[in-house]
């Protein structure tokens, strides 16, 4: 039986800001991943994004393409795929496992706008749909 290998690291707050910049961008340099988070923070150096994304390579959340004088950094998970596994972890330690208390609270809290609520209620009405009549979830 094949060794099963360890779940990826959880990002940090930091390394979510790189993970952003690499979704947005695609499979990027050092040099581009800075420029493209500079417009946003002007604090933020060349060294601290190189150190930061070479942390991140080494904790298995990047992937890295040698075979360039530049290497180029891209995301060894989909957004999809990190947002899922953050939001499954969150909703099991600060929401006891309830997904309906993680969405009444954001509601409640005012993190959702109305525009995104009505795309909220039009997916609720669409997977209403889709469900067979004697299947009450």
């Amino acid at each position: 039986m094949p060794a099963k290998s360890p779940p990826p690291a959880k990002p940090t707050s930091a390394e979510l800001d790189v993970l952003q910049a690499i979704w947005e961008t695609g499979p990027a340099t050092v040099k581009q991943v800075h420029a493209h988070m500079a417009a946003e923070r002007e604090d933020l150096s060349h060294a601290n994004v190189l150190r930061q994304m070479q942390i991140m390579h080494g904790k298995g959340l990047l992937t890295r393409d040698e075979s360039e004088r530049s290497h180029v950094y891209a995301a060894a998970q989909s957004q999809k795929a990190t947002q899922g596994g953050l939001l499954k972890d969150l909703i099991r330690k600060a929401f006891a496992g309830s997904g309906k208390a993680l969405v009444l609270a954001a509601l409640r809290e005012g993190h959702v706008s109305k525009r995104d609520r009505a795309e909220i209620e039009a997916l609720l009405r669409e997977e209403s749909k889709d469900e067979p009549r004697g299947d009450k979830r």
